[in-house]
Protein backbone atom coordinates (compact mmCIF):
# COMPACT_ATOMS: atom_id res chain seq x y z
CA UNK A 1 0.00 0.00 0.00
CA UNK A 2 1.12 3.31 -0.82
CA UNK A 3 1.06 5.31 2.06
CA UNK A 4 0.24 9.40 1.98
CA UNK A 5 1.02 12.04 4.15
CA UNK A 6 -2.39 12.63 6.36
CA UNK A 7 -3.16 9.09 6.18
CA UNK A 8 -4.66 7.73 9.44
CA UNK A 9 -1.89 4.96 10.87
CA UNK A 10 -2.42 3.13 14.10
CA UNK A 11 0.72 2.43 16.11
CA UNK A 12 0.56 -0.68 18.49
CA UNK A 13 2.85 1.17 21.68
CA UNK A 14 4.24 -1.28 23.95
CA UNK A 15 5.78 1.62 26.19
CA UNK A 16 9.05 0.33 24.93
CA UNK A 17 11.89 2.79 22.78
CA UNK A 18 10.92 0.75 20.15
CA UNK A 19 7.22 1.49 19.38
CA UNK A 20 7.36 5.27 20.96
CA UNK A 21 10.42 5.82 18.22
CA UNK A 22 7.87 4.54 15.85
CA UNK A 23 5.37 6.99 16.58
CA UNK A 24 7.60 10.09 16.90
CA UNK A 25 8.71 9.09 13.03
CA UNK A 26 5.44 8.97 11.68
CA UNK A 27 4.05 11.99 13.45
CA UNK A 28 7.19 13.95 12.22
CA UNK A 29 6.63 12.57 8.72
CA UNK A 30 2.98 13.55 8.65
CA UNK A 31 0.78 11.42 9.04
CA UNK A 32 -2.16 11.32 11.60
CA UNK A 33 -0.73 8.98 14.17
CA UNK A 34 -2.86 7.19 16.86
CA UNK A 35 -1.26 4.96 19.62
CA UNK A 36 -2.82 2.20 20.89
CA UNK A 37 -1.44 0.30 24.19
CA UNK A 38 -2.79 -2.92 24.85
CA UNK A 39 -3.87 -3.83 28.45
CA UNK A 40 -3.08 -7.36 29.11
CA UNK A 41 -2.96 -7.76 32.96
CA UNK A 42 -4.94 -7.35 35.79
CA UNK A 43 -4.44 -4.10 36.83
CA UNK A 44 -3.30 -4.47 40.38
CA UNK A 45 -0.97 -7.35 39.02
CA UNK A 46 0.12 -5.17 36.55
CA UNK A 47 1.22 -1.89 38.69
CA UNK A 48 3.76 -4.65 40.58
CA UNK A 49 5.16 -5.48 37.02
CA UNK A 50 8.32 -3.03 35.40
CA UNK A 51 10.29 -3.38 31.87
CA UNK A 52 7.72 -5.98 30.40
CA UNK A 53 5.40 -5.45 27.23
CA UNK A 54 2.34 -3.92 27.94
CA UNK A 55 2.75 -3.92 32.13
CA UNK A 56 1.52 -0.77 34.15
CA UNK A 57 4.66 1.17 34.17
CA UNK A 58 4.70 0.62 30.29
CA UNK A 59 1.23 1.81 29.73
CA UNK A 60 2.01 5.44 31.53
CA UNK A 61 5.54 5.40 29.51
CA UNK A 62 3.37 4.88 26.01
CA UNK A 63 0.82 7.51 27.65
CA UNK A 64 3.59 10.26 28.29
CA UNK A 65 4.95 9.66 24.92
CA UNK A 66 1.56 10.28 22.70
CA UNK A 67 1.58 13.33 24.77
CA UNK A 68 4.86 14.56 24.14
CA UNK A 69 4.50 14.15 20.51
CA UNK A 70 0.72 15.20 20.58
CA UNK A 71 -1.11 12.10 19.17
CA UNK A 72 -3.97 10.89 20.58
CA UNK A 73 -3.50 7.62 23.06
CA UNK A 74 -5.92 4.65 23.49
CA UNK A 75 -5.73 1.55 26.30
CA UNK A 76 -7.77 -1.68 25.25
CA UNK A 77 -8.22 -4.38 27.51
CA UNK A 78 -7.68 -7.18 26.32
CA UNK A 79 -7.04 -9.14 29.58
CA UNK A 80 -9.45 -11.86 28.87
CA UNK A 81 -8.21 -12.55 24.98
CA UNK A 82 -4.64 -12.56 26.08
CA UNK A 83 -5.51 -14.77 29.26
CA UNK A 84 -7.23 -17.70 26.71
CA UNK A 85 -4.90 -17.49 23.69
CA UNK A 86 -1.48 -16.69 25.46
CA UNK A 87 -1.56 -17.72 28.70
CA UNK A 88 -3.54 -20.73 28.78
CA UNK A 89 -1.82 -21.79 25.43
CA UNK A 90 1.28 -21.61 27.13
CA UNK A 91 0.36 -23.95 30.07
CA UNK A 92 -1.30 -26.54 27.40
CA UNK A 93 1.92 -25.84 25.33
CA UNK A 94 4.17 -27.86 28.72
CA UNK A 95 1.73 -30.22 29.51
CA UNK A 96 2.04 -31.14 26.13
CA UNK A 97 5.88 -31.62 26.46
CA UNK A 98 6.49 -28.99 24.26
CA UNK A 99 8.66 -25.35 24.95
CA UNK A 100 6.10 -22.68 23.34
CA UNK A 101 7.07 -19.16 22.20
CA UNK A 102 4.16 -16.90 23.82
CA UNK A 103 5.19 -13.80 22.14
CA UNK A 104 4.68 -15.63 18.56
CA UNK A 105 1.26 -16.47 19.74
CA UNK A 106 0.65 -12.55 20.85
CA UNK A 107 1.38 -11.28 17.87
CA UNK A 108 -0.61 -14.16 16.24
CA UNK A 109 -3.53 -14.43 18.34
CA UNK A 110 -3.73 -10.82 19.73
CA UNK A 111 -1.51 -8.01 18.00
CA UNK A 112 -2.15 -8.95 14.37
CA UNK A 113 -5.22 -10.22 14.36
CA UNK A 114 -7.65 -8.17 16.98
CA UNK A 115 -5.51 -4.93 16.87
CA UNK A 116 -5.02 -5.30 12.86
CA UNK A 117 -9.16 -5.85 12.87
CA UNK A 118 -9.23 -2.69 15.13
CA UNK A 119 -6.83 -0.45 13.28
CA UNK A 120 -9.05 -1.23 10.33
CA UNK A 121 -12.44 -0.27 12.19
CA UNK A 122 -10.77 3.30 12.99
CA UNK A 123 -10.42 3.56 9.56
CA UNK A 124 -6.34 3.36 9.62
CA UNK A 125 -4.32 2.75 6.16
CA UNK A 126 -1.94 0.93 8.44
CA UNK A 127 -1.10 -0.77 11.35
CA UNK A 128 2.44 0.15 12.38
CA UNK A 129 5.00 -2.24 14.94
CA UNK A 130 8.68 -1.39 16.32
CA UNK A 131 9.44 -4.60 15.44
CA UNK A 132 13.08 -4.96 13.53
CA UNK A 133 12.00 -6.31 10.25
CA UNK A 134 11.41 -5.15 7.03
CA UNK A 135 8.57 -5.07 4.07
CA UNK A 136 9.50 -4.69 0.41
CA UNK A 137 7.36 -4.57 -2.39
CA UNK A 138 8.86 -7.18 -5.22
CA UNK A 139 6.25 -7.15 -8.58
CA UNK A 140 3.52 -6.32 -6.58
CA UNK A 141 3.97 -8.76 -3.91
CA UNK A 142 4.78 -7.83 -0.29
CA UNK A 143 7.57 -9.48 1.11
CA UNK A 144 8.66 -9.97 4.62
CA UNK A 145 12.99 -9.98 5.03
CA UNK A 146 15.22 -10.05 8.21
CA UNK A 147 16.00 -6.58 10.04
CA UNK A 148 18.67 -4.96 9.31
CA UNK A 149 20.62 -5.21 12.28
CA UNK A 150 21.16 -8.68 12.51
CA UNK A 151 21.42 -8.68 16.73
CA UNK A 152 17.67 -7.27 16.45
CA UNK A 153 16.14 -9.25 13.82
CA UNK A 154 12.59 -10.24 15.05
CA UNK A 155 11.68 -11.81 11.90
CA UNK A 156 11.64 -15.92 13.74
CA UNK A 157 8.74 -14.28 15.61
CA UNK A 158 6.78 -13.32 12.60
CA UNK A 159 6.63 -15.99 10.82
CA UNK A 160 3.23 -16.36 11.50
CA UNK A 161 2.00 -12.94 9.86
CA UNK A 162 -0.46 -14.28 7.12
CA UNK A 163 -0.17 -11.76 3.01
CA UNK A 164 -3.27 -10.11 4.33
CA UNK A 165 -1.81 -8.74 7.24
CA UNK A 166 1.76 -8.01 5.90
CA UNK A 167 -0.14 -5.60 3.67
CA UNK A 168 -1.51 -3.64 5.79
CA UNK A 169 1.28 -3.91 8.49
CA UNK A 170 4.61 -1.43 8.46
CA UNK A 171 8.04 -1.43 10.15
CA UNK A 172 9.71 1.61 10.61
CA UNK A 173 12.50 0.09 12.29
CA UNK A 174 13.35 -2.20 9.95
CA UNK A 175 16.36 -0.97 8.29
CA UNK A 176 17.64 0.53 11.71
CA UNK A 177 20.19 -0.80 14.64
CA UNK A 178 19.27 -0.42 17.91
CA UNK A 179 21.45 2.13 18.53
CA UNK A 180 20.22 4.57 16.01
CA UNK A 181 16.50 4.06 17.32
CA UNK A 182 17.66 5.29 20.59
CA UNK A 183 19.55 7.72 18.92
CA UNK A 184 16.30 9.06 16.69
CA UNK A 185 14.09 8.72 20.63
CA UNK A 186 16.99 11.24 22.12
CA UNK A 187 16.15 13.29 19.10
CA UNK A 188 12.30 13.14 20.24
CA UNK A 189 13.36 13.74 23.34
CA UNK A 190 11.18 11.15 24.65
CA UNK A 191 10.84 9.61 28.03
CA UNK A 192 11.85 6.11 26.71
CA UNK A 193 15.18 6.69 24.91
CA UNK A 194 17.21 5.10 27.66
CA UNK A 195 14.58 2.05 28.79
CA UNK A 196 16.14 -0.67 29.21
CA UNK A 197 14.63 -3.74 27.24
CA UNK A 198 12.75 -6.48 28.96
CA UNK A 199 14.50 -9.81 28.75
CA UNK A 200 11.72 -12.28 30.48
CA UNK A 201 8.34 -13.30 29.17
CA UNK A 202 5.80 -10.59 30.08
CA UNK A 203 3.38 -12.37 31.89
CA UNK A 204 6.03 -14.55 33.56
CA UNK A 205 6.90 -13.27 37.18
CA UNK A 206 10.83 -13.28 37.34
CA UNK A 207 11.12 -16.19 34.45
CA UNK A 208 9.43 -18.53 36.81
CA UNK A 209 6.84 -19.91 34.40
CA UNK A 210 6.12 -22.95 36.22
CA UNK A 211 4.26 -20.57 38.62
CA UNK A 212 2.03 -19.64 36.34
CA UNK A 213 1.48 -23.33 34.81
CA UNK A 214 0.76 -24.48 38.42
CA UNK A 215 -1.67 -22.22 38.77
CA UNK A 216 -3.35 -23.09 35.88
CA UNK A 217 -2.87 -26.67 35.86
CA UNK A 218 -1.91 -28.61 39.22
CA UNK A 219 -2.23 -31.69 37.50
CA UNK A 220 0.47 -31.43 35.68
CA UNK A 221 2.53 -31.57 38.26
CA UNK A 222 2.37 -35.47 38.98
CA UNK A 223 4.97 -37.52 39.48
CA UNK A 224 6.48 -39.56 36.89
CA UNK A 225 9.58 -41.55 35.65
CA UNK A 226 12.80 -40.56 34.16
CA UNK A 227 14.37 -43.48 31.88
CA UNK A 228 17.11 -44.09 29.67
CA UNK A 229 16.43 -44.57 25.76
CA UNK A 230 16.04 -48.09 26.49
CA UNK A 231 12.99 -47.62 28.70
CA UNK A 232 15.47 -47.99 32.26
CA UNK A 233 13.77 -46.15 34.83
CA UNK A 234 16.63 -43.75 36.41
CA UNK A 235 14.81 -41.90 38.90
CA UNK A 236 11.04 -39.83 39.32
CA UNK A 237 10.47 -36.40 38.51
CA UNK A 238 7.59 -33.90 39.85
CA UNK A 239 6.20 -33.03 36.80
CA UNK A 240 7.13 -33.03 32.80
CA UNK A 241 6.64 -29.08 32.53
CA UNK A 242 9.82 -28.81 34.50
CA UNK A 243 11.97 -29.96 32.03
CA UNK A 244 12.38 -29.32 28.21
CA UNK A 245 14.68 -30.64 25.50
CA UNK A 246 18.06 -30.24 25.24
CA UNK A 247 17.93 -29.51 29.46
CA UNK A 248 21.64 -30.98 31.07
CA UNK A 249 20.96 -29.19 34.47
CA UNK A 250 18.02 -30.15 37.58
CA UNK A 251 17.40 -33.00 35.87
CA UNK A 252 17.97 -34.75 39.55
CA UNK A 253 19.69 -38.40 38.32
CA UNK A 254 22.92 -39.27 38.63
CA UNK A 255 25.61 -40.55 36.10
CA UNK A 256 28.90 -40.94 35.14
CA UNK A 257 28.45 -39.38 31.89
CA UNK A 258 26.37 -35.46 31.96
CA UNK A 259 22.72 -36.13 31.23
CA UNK A 260 20.45 -34.48 28.42
CA UNK A 261 16.52 -34.31 27.97
CA UNK A 262 16.19 -36.64 24.85
CA UNK A 263 12.14 -36.46 24.63
CA UNK A 264 9.73 -35.65 26.74
CA UNK A 265 6.66 -38.42 26.87
CA UNK A 266 3.32 -36.48 27.72
CA UNK A 267 1.36 -39.70 27.07
CA UNK A 268 3.04 -41.95 29.48
CA UNK A 269 4.46 -39.16 31.98
CA UNK A 270 7.74 -39.75 31.40
CA UNK A 271 11.11 -38.24 30.79
CA UNK A 272 13.61 -39.60 28.57
CA UNK A 273 17.80 -38.79 28.76
CA UNK A 274 20.75 -39.60 27.33
CA UNK A 275 23.99 -38.43 26.52
CA UNK A 276 24.44 -35.65 24.22
CA UNK A 277 25.29 -37.33 21.17
CA UNK A 278 21.53 -38.62 21.33
CA UNK A 279 20.25 -34.85 21.13
CA UNK A 280 21.55 -34.80 17.24
CA UNK A 281 19.07 -35.64 14.56
CA UNK A 282 18.37 -34.17 10.58
CA UNK A 283 14.27 -34.62 10.44
CA UNK A 284 11.28 -32.92 11.63
CA UNK A 285 7.80 -31.87 11.28
CA UNK A 286 5.57 -29.27 11.64
CA UNK A 287 1.95 -28.15 11.78
CA UNK A 288 -0.18 -25.38 10.88
CA UNK A 289 2.57 -23.79 7.92
CA UNK A 290 2.01 -20.48 6.88
CA UNK A 291 3.51 -19.88 3.71
CA UNK A 292 4.44 -16.24 2.18
CA UNK A 293 5.75 -17.14 -0.80
CA UNK A 294 3.92 -18.11 -3.90
CA UNK A 295 1.80 -21.07 -3.36
CA UNK A 296 3.60 -22.78 -6.52
CA UNK A 297 6.59 -23.75 -4.46
CA UNK A 298 4.78 -26.33 -2.33
CA UNK A 299 4.48 -28.48 -5.42
CA UNK A 300 7.34 -29.40 -5.66
CA UNK A 301 10.61 -29.74 -2.89
CA UNK A 302 11.97 -26.39 -1.65
CA UNK A 303 15.59 -25.46 -0.77
CA UNK A 304 15.87 -22.88 1.92
CA UNK A 305 17.71 -22.26 5.18
CA UNK A 306 15.32 -23.06 8.45
CA UNK A 307 15.97 -21.21 11.78
CA UNK A 308 14.48 -23.73 14.29
CA UNK A 309 15.30 -21.83 17.79
CA UNK A 310 15.34 -17.60 17.28
CA UNK A 311 18.87 -17.24 18.66
CA UNK A 312 20.17 -19.99 16.63
CA UNK A 313 22.26 -20.21 13.32
CA UNK A 314 20.31 -21.10 10.23
CA UNK A 315 20.80 -24.59 8.62
CA UNK A 316 20.48 -25.45 5.17
CA UNK A 317 17.34 -27.33 4.21
CA UNK A 318 15.33 -29.74 2.17
CA UNK A 319 11.19 -29.02 2.85
CA UNK A 320 8.68 -31.39 1.75
CA UNK A 321 5.04 -30.23 1.83
CA UNK A 322 3.09 -32.73 2.84
CA UNK A 323 -1.08 -30.87 2.69
CA UNK A 324 -2.98 -29.78 5.21
CA UNK A 325 -0.64 -27.27 7.00
CA UNK A 326 2.44 -30.20 7.36
CA UNK A 327 5.45 -30.32 6.55
CA UNK A 328 8.76 -32.51 6.44
CA UNK A 329 11.72 -31.08 6.84
CA UNK A 330 15.06 -32.53 6.11
CA UNK A 331 17.86 -30.55 7.51
CA UNK A 332 21.92 -30.80 5.51
CA UNK A 333 23.75 -30.99 9.04
CA UNK A 334 22.70 -32.44 12.06
CA UNK A 335 20.85 -30.13 14.57
CA UNK A 336 21.24 -30.55 18.10
CA UNK A 337 18.06 -30.60 20.74
CA UNK A 338 14.98 -29.98 17.85
CA UNK A 339 12.13 -29.12 20.28
CA UNK A 340 8.45 -29.58 19.67
CA UNK A 341 6.86 -26.57 20.51
CA UNK A 342 9.06 -23.76 18.82
CA UNK A 343 8.94 -22.91 15.34
CA UNK A 344 10.37 -23.93 12.28
CA UNK A 345 10.97 -20.72 10.09
CA UNK A 346 12.05 -20.96 6.12
CA UNK A 347 14.60 -18.18 4.80
CA UNK A 348 16.08 -17.63 1.28
CA UNK A 349 18.73 -15.17 2.13
CA UNK A 350 16.97 -12.71 4.02
CA UNK A 351 13.47 -13.04 2.76
CA UNK A 352 10.93 -15.24 5.32
CA UNK A 353 9.33 -17.92 2.90
CA UNK A 354 7.02 -19.36 5.76
CA UNK A 355 7.15 -21.31 8.60
CA UNK A 356 5.12 -23.92 11.01
CA UNK A 357 5.63 -25.45 14.69
CA UNK A 358 7.62 -28.25 15.28
CA UNK A 359 6.07 -31.38 16.51
CA UNK A 360 6.15 -34.36 18.64
CA UNK A 361 7.49 -37.55 16.42
CA UNK A 362 4.04 -39.35 17.94
CA UNK A 363 2.00 -36.12 16.86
Amino acid sequence: MLLRKKDKIVVAMSGGVDSSTVAAILNDQGYEVIGVTLQLYDVGEMALKKGACCAGQDIYDAKTVADKIGIPHYVLNYESLFSEKVIKDFAESYIQGETPIPCVKCNQKVKFQDLYKMAKDLGAKALATGHYVRKVNVSNENWLLKGIDSNKDQSYFLFTTTKEQLDFLEFPLGGFTKDETRMLAKKYELNTSDKAESQDICFVPNGNYSEIIKKLKPESYAKGDIVNLNGKVLGEHDGIVNFTIGQRKRIGVSNDKPLYVIKIDPKNNRVIVGEKEDLKSIKLKIKELNWLSNNEYLKDDIKCSVRLRSNHEEVDANVKYLGDGFAEVVLESFYYGITPGQACVMYDGDRVLGGGWIIREDY
